[in-house]
């Protein structure tokens, strides 16, 4: 289920138009299917595809073709390899790791992230996607270069470590977007009040209100990640949980 939300009226910020629709943004379902089924794409992808629904999410963003688009912190590149479909010959994907990023080992395996990562990139012949290797404070962005951002479960370390720097984060993302720019976001549901730094977790209402602070507007909120029998309590690394966290996902947009 897609919530839309976007304000209607400037006075009443707290007034707010909701509609319970399917997205209208188009997207080339086959070339992005073409390469989710390319007998050459990573095992472990495929076998994501079913938890993560990357189809159903990049039409959710709105992302298209011709579109430059950050993947932040793409680690082993899940999505940044989806985004090369999604955008097309005519558009760009940038994918970024920190250096501690890319040398992180993949699923308990003796083979790191930034490995993997450019095993995939040569594997597909993904020449529209570029690595940018290094942190988001170093990285320097031309102003309203980019038409999207995948934030993909990983603001919350900004945020829990340092409400400060995600904040910075966020105010250099939105100098990067064009005017009606979109990021998309992805986190694990945390609550308020627990160790969410511990629990690698963060709740919906913290980001939405760390965004709006940002001057960002929230566009649309979906639940197609959602899993109501995941426990808030338990660290994302839970075994039983298998990957399948209650994640929410927010569409936000720069006006």
């Amino acid at each position: 289920m897609i919530r839309r939300i976007r304000p209607i009226m400037q006075r009443a910020a707290t007034c707010l138009f909701i509609l319970f629709a399917t997205n209208a943004w188009a997207l080339d379902a086959d070339r992005v299917n073409k390469l989710l089924n390319n007998p050459n794409r990573d095992l472990s992808d495929k076998l994501n595809d079913k938890l993560n629904k990357p189809l159903e999410l990049m039409t959710f963003f709105g992302f298209d073709e011709g579109m430059t688009i950050l993947d932040v912190y793409a680690a082993d590149g899940y999505f940044s390899v989806i985004l090369s479909a999604v955008v097309g010959d005519k558009g760009t994907v940038i994918a970024q790791n920190t250096t501690r990023a890319l040398s992180y080992q993949v699923d308990r395996t003796d083979v790191t992230a930034g490995e993997v990562l450019q095993q995939k990139l040569e594997k597909l012949s993904l020449i529209n996607v570029e690595r940018l290797d290094q942190s988001m404070a170093q990285l320097e962005l031309e102003p309203e270069s980019l038409d999207g951002v995948l934030l993909s479960k990983i603001f919350h370390d900004f945020y829990n470590r340092n409400p400060a720097r995600a904040q910075q984060l966020l105010l250099k993302l939105k100098i990067a977007l064009k005017p009606g720019g979109v990021i998309g976001l992805i986190d694990h549901n945390g609550n308020i009040k627990n160790d969410n730094l511990r629990f690698h977790r963060i709740p919906k209402k913290t980001v939405i209100d760390a965004v709006k602070m940002a001057g960002f507007v929230v566009d649309a909120e979906s639940d197609l990640l959602g899993n109501p029998k995941d426990n808030h309590l338990r660290s994302i690394f839970e075994p039983a949980l298998n990957k399948n966290t209650d994640r929410f996902v927010l569409r936000i947009i720069k006006q």
